[in-house]
């Protein structure tokens, strides 16, 4: 019976040529060897099995060869490539320094440096994993590197460049090896497949490129692997049910009944894909992938990028259709919100649900709008408030309109700015619209000193008219009337309050607590120029207080709780209540 091999060991390279996907490296160091213009140290940089130590053993092989080609490669017949084929080179020296490294191991290779080759022309020391040298071993490793004997080259290898010391950098020649393509790792399987007389369709290849992540090594074991799982015959679900990868097909079934606002037939499909034994993680993540797919799709000239399995190309492009880039971006910021709390949540299951949950009704929150040459996303309110939002204040065409009320420091009102038509910003604006507020000119600063002084004088000479306890009390009424009819809140906190005239221009308004006084201070600048124009009263102004009803007593229990203030303020205030119960808040008493 034959010992066998792994296809990894089996099918390593021997010659450059025979190097996958690092052609900018493989013929740098040919033409170096042709030209004889080898450097005495070299770096290979890059992710694990691309084929770092495969070119250190190709390159210490080529230049000791006693009949390279023209083309710079090793013969393979010769008496020295025989003896490195074979592992009995006496040139060829290569130390693992993730298990030795330490000043001594380092010493000891020093001094071998010293001795020179019995045959060939070459000592070649290749150092694996060179970045867990020691602080120490690196230092101790300095004066060798920068001035070898003639004869020695070394080759250091490493996944962590970051790691290596900047002195030991500018002693060599950094060569970054990158990650192999998916075409070329699923063209490297096809080619061994057809060798070893395994069956294997395209799409399982694809399915191992990709789960390698661009590592031939990884892909080569995973081939090794599954062809004796599937004795042979590599079929495409067989591949999927061993690598435990959740088929696309499931994807593209959940974003239909998203579509649909299915809820029942999503969560019975993730309990399918829960059965089978897939972490909520997991079907996050692949979640998203899907999502990221149908994104490239939208472009086709980023259709290139599409990393997946030739059978789905054609079914990601149609359904690429159906669903607008703001949904996408909308429901990948979702998903990575969902993927980064998914560890701390204790109810894992129900915290993967309620993300399908929002991605169902995640189309009906958004509209596309279009905003001059872009275009925002905003939300769509399904019903009106039970309370009244305060627009906010912009500068615009050169007047300003003021802040609301509720934001002021100062409780008393001088003759305010005349209220402009308000650009209003929607209070559930989804977190990746923003507001952009343009700042006015110096100069609108004084148009509009001009434009109210000028007004101002107008009304002086209009209107001469003093403050009157009746005048003041019937407008108040009407006012409250009309904030009736609205349906305000503020209205009964109007009816309840008293008023004082102070003098013939200024009156107090007197309220029992500090939630009256706050809703009457929401009205500030509508019920001024309301009095203004019915009073026609000369820099008329008023404040708000808080005065508590003669004979109120303190309870004996003393402050009321959170929760005694809130329901206290809910019998005060239905409305409250009701707003509560649409907005679905949930009370920290």
């Amino acid at each position: 019976m034959e010992r066998f091999i792994v296809s990894a060991r089996k099918y390593r390279p021997q010659q450059f040529d025979s190097v996958l996907g690092q052609d900018h490296i493989t013929t740098t160091l040919k033409n170096s060897i042709r030209n004889q213009q080898l450097a005495h140290a070299f770096l290979f940089c890059g992710p694990r099995g691309v084929g770092k130590t495969t070119c250190a053993r190709i390159l210490a092989k080529t230049i000791n060869c006693e009949q390279p080609t023209a083309a710079g490669e090793a013969c393979n017949s010769c008496s020295s490539c025989t003896s490195f084929n074979e592992g009995a080179s006496m040139n060829y020296f290569e130390l693992d320094a993730a298990s030795n490294n330490s000043v001594d191991d380092i010493r000891q290779l020093t001094e071998q440096v010293r001795f020179a080759p019995q045959a060939g022309r070459y000592k070649v020391y290749v150092i694996d994993e060179v970045h867990m040298l020691s602080a120490s071993a690196f230092n101790a490793f300095l004066k060798t590197l920068e001035e070898p004997p003639p004869y020695a080259i070394f080759i250091l290898a490493t996944t962590e460049k970051h790691k290596i010391l900047p002195t030991i950098l500018s002693r060599c020649q950094l060569f970054d090896f990158k990650r192999i393509t998916t075409e070329d790792t699923v063209a490297h399987l096809e080619k061994i497949a057809q060798q070893e007389q395994v069956k294997a369709e395209r799409a399982a290849l694809q399915l191992i490129a990709q789960k390698s992540e661009g590592c031939l090594r990884d892909a080569l074991s995973l081939f090794d692997k599954i062809v004796s799982f599937s004795n042979g015959n590599l079929l495409y679900a067989t591949t999927l049910e061993h690598l435990n990868i959740l088929d696309a097909d499931y994807y593209f079934r959940l974003l239909s009944m998203m579509q649909q606002q299915d809820l029942s037939g999503m969560i019975r499909l993730y309990d399918e894909i829960n059965s089978k034994g897939f972490e909520g993680d997991s079907v996050l993540n692949g979640l998203a992938e899907f999502f990221r797919n149908l994104l490239v799709c939208k472009d086709p000239q980023a259709i290139a990028l599409l990393d997946t399995v030739e059978n789905f190309k054609q079914q990601y492009s149609q359904t690429a259709t159906t669903v607008t880039a703001a949904y996408l971006v909308s429901a990948l910021q979702l998903i990575s919100e969902a993927e980064i709390n998914y560890r701390s949540a204790r109810n894992k299951r129900l915290h993967v649900e309620m993300a399908l949950i929002k991605l169902a009704y995640l189309q009906q929150a958004l509209t596309i709008v279009a905003d001059g040459p872009g275009l925002v996303k905003k939300k769509i309110a399904d019903a009106s408030l039970a309370f009244k939002i305060s627009p906010i204040r912009l500068y615009t065409n050169g007047a300003v309109t003021p802040t609301p009320a509720s934001e002021q420091k100062a409780s008393v009102a001088t003759t305010p700015v005349p209220e402009q038509k308000p650009v209003q910003s929607p209070a559930s604006e989804l977190p990746s619209a923003r507001l952009v507020i343009e700042t006015p000119r110096l100069s609108a600063l004084d148009k509009i000193r001009q434009q109210f002084k000028h007004q101002g004088s107008e009304v002086g000479q209009r209107s001469g008219h003093t403050l009157e306890s009746a005048s003041l009390n019937a407008a108040w009424i009407q006012y409250t009337e009309q904030l009736r009819l609205e349906r305000n809140p503020a209205a009964q906190p109007f009816e309840a309050a008293r008023l004082r005239v102070s003098d013939g221009s200024s009156f107090e308004v007197v309220t029992t607590n500090n939630i009256e006084q706050k809703f009457i201070e929401q009205e500030r600048n509508t019920l001024f120029q309301f009095l203004q124009q019915q009073l026609q009263v000369i820099g008329l102004k008023f404040t708000v207080l808080v005065e508590e009803p003669a004979g109120h007593q303190p309870t004996a229990e003393g402050m009321l709780s959170s929760k005694e203030q809130f329901q206290e303020l809910v019998k005060q205030y239905p409305l409250v209540q009701e707003l509560k119960d649409r907005l679905r808040l949930e009370l920290d008493y």
